[in-house]
This record gives C-alpha cells, sequence and structure tokens, in this order.
C-alpha cells in the first residue's frame, strides 16, 4: 500500500489544512484510500478513492452513486464536487469522484463506515470544473419519419476557440497552474492539444495550450494578468482552433433531449436496470415510435452494455417472466450476475431476476444465522438461497419454473454450496406442506454437515484447512416468500404444518414468515398513510391465515415503489399457534 499512497500522493499535490480549532497547516496531502483492484484500478478508472482537496467542508467518495444519480445531486446544487471529477466514458489516471458535504454533523457516521474523508479550504459552484457548457444540436425526429438508425453527423458542433503555442513543454506546468481561469475548463476534452503542420515536406507537432472560448483572438475577454505575462513573452504566438464536439462526447440524456419531440423532454428515458451485460429498459408507449434510436444510444453510451432491451408486457404471476424485445446490441440473453459475494448465471429472458432487489435480499439474509434452517418457498435462481448457503444456513430451496429451477442447481455448484442448498422443483404450496418431512428426514440421515472453510487462508494448528460442523436442526427458523404478486395467497398453505407435531412445548419456537406482497393504491384518491396500508396489509394476510392475527404481531418493511401508486413491502411475523396446529389443515 506504501507505494498506491506514494502514487496517489503525487497525482495530488495539495496541500491540506486541519481544522480551525487546532490551527495547524500541513504541507502535505493526506489521501485515505480504498483500491479494490490496486494498481490498475486508478488507470482504468474503477474509482475506489479519495483525493482531498482544499475545503473546510468533508468529503466523502461516492462509490455507491451511479454516474447519473451524481449528476443528478449536483444539479440540484445540494452538494460540490471536485475538480478532477470526470464523467462516465472519460475516466483518465487520478479521477476519483467525490462529494463534499454541506455540514460536518455526520463525520462520526461516515468514520464508523469506513469512508475516505478529508478537510478542505473553499466550497465551489457545482460547475466550477468546467467554463463552457456547449449542447448538441437540435434535430428533432419527427414520430412519423423515424430512422432506422441515428445520424450520429447530425451531433457535431464546432467551436471556434483561441489558443497559445509553447515552444517549451516544460512551461505548461506553469500556464495552467497561474492562468487555469483562462483556459479551457470542459470535462473529457483536454486543454493541451497537439497540432500536426507540414513545413515543406517535413512534419512538425506544435502545442496549443487552449483558452476560454469568450476568449478572442485579439485578446479580448483575457484577464490582465495573462495579458501582461504574454506581452513579455514575444515567442508565444497566439493561434486560433477548431474544438469539434461529436456524437461521442455527448451524453445520452443529452443527445436525447436534442433529438426527441419536444413535448416528450418531461421525462427522457434514459434510465435502465442492468443485469450482467444486458440493459432492461421499460419504455412508455409515447416513447416506442423512438425504441431503435433510444437503444442504439445507450448501447453506445455504457460500455459494459451488450445488448439493450425492453419489457413488451406484464410479469406472468406464475414463473414471474416476461417477453422483451432486443432494442441494440446482441440477442445473448445469458448473464453473469455478481451479488451478495456470489456468481448467478442464468438466461434472463426465462427466468425472473430482478437487480433492483439486491438489497432486500441482503437485508433478509443478513437475519439468517449460521446452523439455521431456512425454507424458501419461491427461490428463482437462487438470490436469497445461494448467499445464506454460503453463510452455513441449510435452505430448502424451490422453484416451480423448470428454467429457474435448473439456474438453481447451477448457481448451487458454482457458488460451491451443494452441502448447505437443496433444490426443489415443486408448486410453491405443495412445498410448503412436505417442507417439515424434508427437514426432519435430512436431520435423521445426514444429522450432520462437515463444512470446510470458505477461505484457504483458515488453517488450524495443524495447518490443515479448518472445518465446521453444522447439526441439522429439525425445525425450520424462517419461510422467504418473494413472490409478490400472489404469496400471500399461499399462506393457507400454514395452517396444520405442524398438527403432528409431538416434540413440541411452549419453548419451542414457531418459524418466521417473510411474505413479500405489493399494496395498490387508488390514483384518484390521496396517497394512504403507512398505517392504512399495514391496516391493508393485515386483512389480506389474516384472510389467507383463516386467523385474525393482531397488527401488532406483524412488521412491515417498505421495499421499493415499483409504481407511483405500487409498493413493494415485505412483512414479517411469526407463525401463529392458532395456524400452526390447526385441525383443518393439510
Amino acid at each position: 500500500m506504501l507505494w498506491q499512497l506514494l502514487l496517489l500522493l503525487r497525482l495530488c499535490p495539495v496541500r491540506l489544512q486541519i481544522g480551525a480549532t487546532i490551527g495547524i497547516s500541513w504541507k502535505i496531502a493526506f489521501i485515505a484510500a480504498r483500491i479494490r483492484a490496486g494498481f490498475g484500478a486508478i488507470f482504468m478508472g474503477f474509482c475506489r478513492s479519495s483525493l482531498l482537496l482544499q475545503t473546510r467542508k468533508y468529503i466523502t467518495t461516492t462509490n455507491r452513486l451511479s454516474h447519473y444519480q451524481l449528476d443528478r445531486l449536483l444539479r440540484q446544487q445540494r452538494f460540490t464536487r471536485h475538480q478532477h471529477y470526470r464523467r462516465p466514458g472519460h475516466c483518465q489516471a487520478s479521477v476519483l469522484p467525490c462529494l463534499a458535504l454541506k455540514s460536518s454533523t455526520y463525520l462520526p457516521k461516515l468514520l464508523s463506515r469506513r469512508i475516505a474523508l478529508a478537510t478542505c479550504s473553499k466550497m465551489s459552484s457545482p460547475n466550477d470544473e468546467e467554463n463552457f457548457h456547449p449542447s448538441p444540436p437540435v434535430n428533432r425526429i419527427s414520430p412519423s419519419e423515424v430512422p432506422d438508425t441515428l445520424d450520429k453527423s447530425l451531433l457535431t458542433v464546432q467551436v471556434e476557440l483561441t489558443g497559445l503555442k509553447i515552444d517549451q513543454p516544460r512551461e505548461l506546468p506553469i500556464y495552467r497552474k497561474q492562468f487555469k481561469n483562462d483556459l479551457l475548463l470542459l470535462h473529457s476534452v483536454s486543454n493541451i492539444v497537439k497540432v500536426e503542420k507540414d513545413d515543406g515536406g517535413k512534419k512538425e507537432t506544435d502545442i496549443l495550450l487552449l483558452l476560454r472560448p469568450d476568449i478572442k483572438l485579439d485578446l479580448s475577454g483575457m484577464s490582465e494578468e495573462l495579458r501582461s505575462f504574454l506581452k513579455g513573452k514575444q515567442e508565444v504566438e497566439i493561434r486560433p482552433y477548431t474544438l469539434e464536439l461529436d456524437y461521442d462526447f455527448w451524453r445520452a440524456d443529452e443527445i436525447l433531449m436534442a433529438i426527441l419531440p419536444a413535448d416528450l423532454l418531461d421525462e427522457v428515458p434514459s434510465g435502465f436496470t442492468m443485469t450482467g451485460h444486458i440493459a432492461h429498459m421499460n419504455l412508455r408507449d409515447e416513447y416506442l415510435p423512438y425504441k431503435r434510436i433510444i437503444g442504439q444510444i445507450v448501447l453506445d453510451k455504457n460500455p459494459k452494455v451488450r445488448t439493450v432491451v425492453n419489457k413488451l408486457d406484464s410479469i406472468d404471476t406464475v414463473f414471474r417472466t416476461f417477453e422483451m424485445e432486443v432494442l441494440a446490441g446482441e440477442p445473448d440473453f445469458n448473464v453473469e450476475q455478481h451479488e451478495s459475494n456470489c456468481r448467478f448465471q442464468f438466461d434472463f429472458s426465462k427466468v425472473y431476476w430482478n437487480s433492483r432487489l439486491h438489497t432486500e435480499h441482503d437485508r433478509l439474509i443478513s437475519t439468517f444465522k449460521p446452523g439455521e434452517a431456512v425454507c424458501d418457498v419461491f427461490a428463482g435462481v437462487g438470490p436469497f438461497a445461494v448467499p445464506a448457503g454460503k453463510r452455513n444456513v441449510i435452505v430448502l430451496a424451490n422453484d416451480l419454473n423448470k428454467n429457474s429451477f435448473d439456474s438453481m442447481v447451477h448457481n448451487i455448484k458454482l457458488n460451491k454450496v451443494e452441502k448447505t442448498v437443496i433444490p426443489y422443483n415443486l408448486d410453491g404450496r405443495e412445498f410448503i406442506r412436505i417442507s417439515r418431512r424434508e427437514l426432519k428426514s435430512l436431520a435423521e440421515t445426514k444429522k450432520t454437515l462437515v463444512i470446510p472453510a470458505r477461505s484457504r487462508h483458515a488453517k488450524d494448528d495443524d495447518g490443515k484447512r479448518k472445518i465446521e460442523v453444522i447439526q441439522i436442526p429439525s425445525r425450520y427458523s424462517h419461510y422467504v416468500m418473494n413472490l409478490p404478486d400472489s404469496a400471500i395467497t399461499f399462506l393457507d398453505a400454514f395452517r396444520g404444518l405442524h398438527a403432528d407435531d409431538d416434540d413440541y412445548d411452549d419453548d419451542t419456537k414457531l418459524p418466521y414468515i417473510h411474505v413479500h406482497c405489493f399494496h395498490k393504491s387508488d390514483p384518484n384518491e390521496s396517497k394512504p398513510s403507512d398505517d392504512e396500508v399495514h391496516s391493508a396489509l393485515r386483512q389480506r394476510i389474516a384472510s389467507a391465515l383463516g386467523f385474525d392475527i393482531p397488527l401488532s404481531a406483524l412488521s412491515s418493511h417498505f421495499v421499493r415503489a415499483v409504481a407511483p401508486t405500487k409498493g413493494m413491502y415485505c412483512v414479517t411475523f411469526l407463525l401463529p399457534k392458532e395456524v400452526a396446529f390447526a385441525k383443518d389443515g393439510l
């Protein structure tokens, strides 16, 4: 790590002042770095570190923000960014995005999260890094004449600039430091350019330092400091330079704002969900005539995207799949997704996967303890089961979709959790009813699981790889029911689930049920309160269970907003004795 620190120090020769209360000025640049991919990460632009700049406010990295989220925050002017920030696709060495918080009261919380921090001396405006804000030329596409492909040449802009010819390259740092307010500052565009010329058959290269667009050849608009300096530098030649900004320069949202009809600019459809190499869009009807153009732009502007698809219909209630069409790129639906320190491989067109649920997956998995037994009723390709299995949780995982089941089996082997995750391909209601018998049979036949430590470096005193012996429980601690559209309707399968349990006593704990569900509200009425939503969910659950479960027994967690009037929730409750031992069940 020492050589990485020295490298970053060289890249960031700034001055750090530590707090007015201390009153000590340190002539050093202190860098708190978290580098995941080592030396290559710095130059490939996968920015996981922080530069500490001069300001009295605190700065934190934006590792967990997408570039679109970052730009949105900056447009709201609630944060500031330092001058080395670059937009996606234009990363350079030492380009490390940061946000400057407006209050230092968050410092203890940020430190507890091991986020890189620093102190500085100046708060800047959101656009301090730029002094020129070009826009692509407007060429709106008519709905009746939508081309198959976008004519990229229509998005080219030529900007006339003034440049200073520098004969001595070693003087460039002096100019850039002393006269930075006169230089061109534009994201992804260097203000140092090389211009080749043919001097009598001999090719020569001149170095130009580009000035702001408002500085003309007659030096109007230039600062007095630079004007005075140039009077004493007769060897510095002033030249015109034409800067060409083409399709590659503009962001996706800027291009769409320039080509879509004016009545469709309220919500430019540049957002998507990433699953492996696939960008999944959900275009509204009014944007469908332009779907090919939109897909092409998304593909061009996102290097990790190889396929752009659009959902054609609603999600199937049985297998949770949906029809899709390819808007751009190769028709390859076999993806690999990384989540919860696991790898998942599947055919995106044949199974259900939602990358936006990774936080919910992690939240629920964190409640499982090693050695517990979990029943995953609608397991899909294994986003709950596989990571839980890696935590030495014993999971019986089921999915009715044969394609999901096959992918889950593959992912179990891929992540080496065959000992802790047992897959099933049954109807959810049938699986709930046989789940206790299956776990009890497993506990009686195997009794224990001997699992080697996940890390190769975990060794015992004899130098051998550590092993963990897990006693297989005969009872479940959790049931997971992640089928939000209809999971509640399966709750009747729990009636009488423990009716034949002779070993039960008052100290025996029944399992927790985690049921995911949707709540839809009337768009013509005011938004319901949380209490109203929880009460409505309780009523539906009570009806399915055949038991008037009290509201106090339920814990409701809001997962995400699926639509303006549709929210996804996870309701957790302890299986009531009145349901578990009901005589009218099974």
